[in-house]
């Protein structure tokens, strides 16, 4: 049975074949002047644009900072493994889709919805969907960091940062991000430093000199941050710092 399948896939006619496929590539001209593309060739595209949605979600949203500001956290702590990485970049991307929930919907209002009615092009939403993220980014992104990315690539035609291109936007942001992430773990490392210190002031005044200070001061850590409700207060602080 298998062979005369076989058989009988060989010796299809190519032109049936070729007359059943689907074209590569369809350009249409609109009549406003511009273009629009063949469905297979839009797939394609959106294929391909996948392969950036974890570059897209670190470098443009706010999930680096969240993040950052846990991972300094556990070390503040004394914790190695726990949470564990799986557990943090869980707790990052669920609190970076409930800050990006405005951002997102207005992507959904102004390009994405227009797009799926067929009254804007794929170009055109790619570029309408661009509003609301520079809208956030430069909301987050201190003049400073673009004022440097700017000189970096010699833009001196940029009088503001509302007309920096994306290529120093995205940049700026960053490390607008990473700045006010180490503001923050700076903040909460600091009780957690405290607790440390008079630990091992303590064990030092006790001759307990082969007693890892770490060890001692881990369950009194641990007690402060469940006691004054330490989770809340961190994600608290890290959506408010969106401005939410």
């Amino acid at each position: 049975m298998r062979f005369a399948l076989i058989l009988i896939a060989l010796f299809i006619s190519p032109s049936l074949l070729a007359d059943t496929g689907l074209p590569a590539v369809t350009v249409i001209p609109n009549d406003d002047g511009t273009q629009s593309y063949s469905i297979t060739l839009q797939v394609l595209a959106l294929m391909t644009a996948l392969s950036f949605i974890p570059a897209v979600v670190i470098m443009m949203t706010s999930f680096t900072r969240i993040v950052v500001v846990l991972s300094i956290l556990r070390q503040a702590l004394g914790l190695q493994q726990s949470p564990s990485n799986q557990v943090i970049i869980g707790l990052a991307l669920f609190l970076s889709l409930f800050i990006m929930s405005p951002v997102l919907d207005k992507i959904n209002q102004t390009a994405l919805q227009p797009y799926v009615n067929e009254q804007v092009g794929a170009l055109q939403a790619l570029e309408l969907a661009q509003g609301p993220i520079r809208e956030f980014m430069l909301s987050q992104t201190r003049d400073s960091d673009i004022k440097t990315f700017l000189e970096i690539a010699n833009r001196n035609d940029v009088t503001s940062p509302e007309q920096a291109p994306m290529t120093v936007l995205i940049p700026a942001f960053i490390t607008s991000e990473l700045k006010t992430a180490f503001q923050i773990g700076f903040m909460l490392f600091i009780p957690f430093l405290v607790i440390d210190l008079v630990v091992a002031s303590v064990l030092m005044a006790m001759g307990m000199m082969m007693l890892s200070p770490m060890i001692v001061s881990l369950p009194f850590k641990l007690m402060l941050f469940v006691l004054v409700d330490g989770w809340s207060l961190v994600m608290g602080t890290l959506a408010n710092s969106f401005g939410l």
